[in-house]
C-alpha cells in the first residue's frame, strides 16, 4: 500500500509541482485543443494552444504578485 501512495505522491508532485494553476491551465488547454481537433477545427486549435499557454503563464505570474 505504501508503494501505491508513494506512486500517487510522485505523480501529484510531478504534475502540479509548485502551481496548481499551471497544471489546471495546461490540462484545460490540452482538452480544448483535443476537442477542437476532434471537431475538425484544426486552425482554431493552432491559435488556441499558444494563446492559452501564454494567458495561463501571465495569470500565474500576476497571481504571485511578482
Amino acid at each position: 500500500m505504501n508503494l501505491v501512495i508513494g506512486f500517487c505522491h510522485f505523480w501529484y508532485d510531478f504534475v502540479v509541482g509548485d502551481s496548481a494553476m499551471l497544471a489546471i491551465g495546461g490540462l484545460t488547454t490540452l482538452l480544448l485543443g483535443a476537442l477542437l481537433v476532434w471537431a475538425g477545427w484544426h486552425a482554431a486549435a493552432e491559435i488556441l494552444l499558444p494563446t492559452t499557454v501564454v494567458a495561463t503563464l501571465g495569470l500565474s505570474l500576476a497571481s504571485r504578485g511578482g
